[in-house]
């Protein structure tokens, strides 16, 4: 066996963004959290401005580095051909606090973005900057617990419902009947900040009382109006990201369901905790509900603006049952498994990666063995036959390059 082929170590890198938890992430981690920093997302990948670390023989590699040094033999020899680095970015988040209605360029838009905000001089990580590099960014999670997210435009017929529902509203029936979607969001995203205020201000007054007793469900609109306001409408300002509550899907996600978004889909995550897996980008265009950065002009240039079903994939694996969520991106597949005592074999046509959320797993290739306990990670490298085999109720993430993809050409 090559000597890079094989399973390493990896240690991934928490973000600290505000809407983040406090206990989640630095559990899993079995980390500390003293001084209570939000601990938002946790990435296990390789892109260029938050790498994970790989150790290798001792030594310690940034793994967008190690794979650039040794290509193929990491990556594998198609795959590398294919995307020039690892195509993909695995996170675990923590939802505490609502966050940002956004959308994800496609290819063409984040190239083209990104050699602009280049040529302008905007520095790499600067907060104004809307593009971090030049990939697209579909993304596919799985909930981790209940999980509430908004998600693409309502049908027509219940966005005429949810409408002619709130009094202030009403007079945007017309304005949908007349001009779609988009005539819709652009109308409501571009009005000057006091129409927005006259608007939301009477919705907000109405909700907020009914949230502080108790009188609101999750699955209502209006419940997560109350909490955007008290979280995000400051100086006398009401945010105009409360509009989209009420004109995209609302959906409810139990543990082990997941849903893909593809570029341009409008969405916004609200509370709970996912695995997400990722085109390798960190492009995000945000219009409301955040303490980032925000672009309306920009976010509006890349919404898909038609009618989303929600797609909700798979359900919770039970003992030693593969659950494989496969998605319309070429970039990844997302493999679940709860191991209880016997082996699962597999073999990595690209590099891949896994975590154990619960419990401890050991890897064995060839005659290397790692192990593997809560919150820790590995690299297995393109061409490695392995066996993964777990303790009692060890629930573990799988990210891979889809075979299909490996094997086209």
């Amino acid at each position: 066996m090559h000597p890079l082929q094989g399973i390493f170590p990896l240690k991934g890198i928490v973000q600290h963004y505000s809407w983040g938890g406090f206990s989640y992430i630095p559990q899993l981690l079995q980390q500390p959290n003293a001084d209570q920093q939000p601990c938002a997302e946790y990435w296990l990948g390789a892109h260029p401005n938050h790498p994970a670390q790989v150790s290798v023989n001792g030594n310690q590699y940034a793994l967008n580095k190690f794979i650039e040094q040794y290509q193929g033999t990491v990556l594998g020899q198609q795959a590398f051909a294919d995307f020039g680095r690892l195509p993909y970015l695995l996170k675990v988040l923590d939802v505490r606090q609502m966050l940002s209605i956004q959308v994800h360029p496609d290819i063409p838009s984040a190239q083209e973005g990104f050699a602009r905000e280049n040529a302008a001089g905007i520095p790499a990580n600067a907060a104004h900057r809307n593009y971090k590099d030049d990939n697209h960014k579909p993304e596919l999670m799985v909930a981790l617990s209940d999980f509430w997210l908004l998600h693409g435009f309502k049908s027509p017929a219940l966005l005429r419902e949810v409408l002619e529902s709130v009094p202030e509203f009403e007079f945007l029936v017309a304005e949908f009947d007349q001009n779609g979607y988009e005539g819709l969001y652009r109308k409501v995203m571009t009005l000057p900040q006091e129409e927005v205020n006259a608007i939301l201000q009477p919705v907000v007054d109405r909700v907020l009382p009914l949230y502080h007793n108790g009188e609101l469900l999750k699955k209502q609109e209006d419940f997560w109006t109350a909490r955007a306001a008290e979280t995000y409408c400051k100086d006398g300002n009401i945010d105009r990201g409360i509009f989209s509550i009420y004109l995209f899907n609302l959906v409810h996600l139990r543990k082990g369901e997941g849903i893909f978004q593809q570029a341009r889909l409008p969405h916004a995550y609200l509370e709970g905790q996912n695995v997400e897996l990722m085109a390798n980008s960190d492009n995000v265009l945000r219009a409301g509900l955040t303490d980032k950065h925000i672009d309306v002009a920009e976010l509006l240039k890349h919404v898909r603006y038609e009618e989303t079903i929600p797609m909700v994939l798979g359900a919770h694996a039970s003992e030693e049952e593969e659950i494989q969520f496969s998605v319309p991106a070429p970039e990844f597949e997302l493999y679940q498994y709860q191991l209880e005592g016997n082996p699962v074999a597999a073999t990595a046509t690209s590099a891949e990666i896994l975590l154990v959320l619960h419990g401890r797993a050991t890897v064995k290739a060839g005659d290397t063995e790692l192990d593997i306990p809560q919150g820790s990670a590995a690299l297995v490298s393109a061409g490695t036959h392995y066996t993964l085999q777990g303790a009692s109720a060890t629930e573990l993430f799988r990210a891979a390059v889809p075979q299909k993809q490996v094997s086209a050409q």
